[in-house]
């Protein structure tokens, strides 16, 4: 039997744009349909897509939520028709398409993970969306354990995601950061070495430390910038996988030298893939490095948590760019957005 849920309160984006509002709102609470559950939500991550969505710029797939939030966790509270492996009550982890800043959100049962293990529900909702960008990445451009990676934004949610994962599975990984306390925090998470980007040359540094072979992986939140010196940094027969467009989307590239090297430029965003892919990604997660997560030995970093009613204030820090790791919205500590009674 469906629960009788009275109206939640979300996170609303008012005058979408440059000068766009992050409100507290009373909005209906949504139903689960075929293959989806209801998730009551503990927390919710924030992701570098939600500042886009609320300045206009990135809008939510075609039938997803227009609420923020492309991650939470928190206890399923009801289940859709044709679900099967869980249960109302189990503490879960989702990728989400939207809907995240709010009291309840829906999501698909293939993009649920379990919340076990030494991994808290609260700390649940840094993983998905940084797991599954980090191992569909690597996983689609044919990682195999052990091969040198860089990845560039290291202190970022991202970033440090993808060291923690990395270093578990016994990569050499190097990681650029904007500071050497920063390189310093991507050592202390398992970097074989940090990289202050602002006073050191990444090329020469991950050229240096894999005897001039070059990382066979690359991880790139920057784009058009980095491009040359990212080929120059990448291996014969490396990836380089381009995740973000913080430092520009065009630039000038030399195919003699990818020919000659044999190297790939892959640019994959994970929102925008179909409901298939998105199964598919969560699946392989599950099954191949979930027990890491779950496990401590490759920890979502929390930088930051404020209740969800301050979520200007933590998209404010996101900007900002000196939190590192995660920055998450709990509903638990927030006395105005406590959970309504069924």
């Amino acid at each position: 039997m469906a629960l009788d849920l009275s109206p939640m309160r979300g996170i609303v984006v008012e005058n979408p744009g440059r000068d766009h509002r992050l409100v507290v709102a009373q909005i209906p609470t949504p139903r689960p349909g075929p293959g989806q559950v209801l998730v009551k939500v503990a927390a919710a991550g924030i992701n570098r897509a939600d500042l886009l969505q609320a300045r206009g710029a990135y809008p939510p797939p075609e039938g997803a939520s227009e609420l923020l939030g492309l991650e939470c966790s928190g206890t399923i509270a009801e289940l859709g028709p044709d679900v099967f492996g869980w249960s109302v009550g189990d503490k879960v982890a989702a990728l989400l398409p939207g809907g995240g800043y709010a009291q309840y959100a829906v999501a698909d049962s293939a993009c649920l993970f379990p919340v076990q293990g030494s991994l808290s529900l609260e700390d649940a909702a840094a993983a998905p969306e940084s797991v599954c960008t980090v191992w569909s990445n690597l996983f689609e451009a044919g990682y195999l354990a052990g091969a040198p990676l860089l990845i560039h934004g290291g202190a970022g949610g991202i970033g440090t995601m993808a060291i923690t994962l990395g270093a578990a599975l016994g990569s050499p990984v190097f990681a650029t950061a904007g500071s050497a306390e920063r390189a310093q925090v991507c050592e202390d998470l398992g970097a074989t070495r940090g990289i202050d980007y602002k006073s050191e040359d990444f090329v020469e540094a991950v050229l240096a430390g894999t005897e001039y072979r070059g990382a066979d992986f690359i991880l790139d939140v920057v784009g058009a910038s980095y491009l040359e010196r990212n080929l120059k940094a990448l291996a014969v027969g490396g990836a380089l996988l381009v995740i973000g467009l913080m430092g520009g989307s065009v630039a000038e590239v030399d195919l003699a030298r990818m020919l000659t090297h044999r190297q790939r430029l892959i640019a994959t965003n994970l929102r925008r893939r179909s409901r298939e892919d998105k199964a598919l990604i969560c699946r392989r997660v599950r099954e191949d490095v979930w027990a890491l997560v779950t496990s401590g030995r490759s920890v979502p970093v929390i930088g930051a948590r404020l209740p969800m009613d301050q979520a200007a204030a933590a998209q404010a820090l996101m900007k900002d760019g000196s939190v590192v790791g995660k920055i998450i919205l709990t509903t638990a500590d927030s006395a105005e957005l406590a959970a309504p009674s069924p």
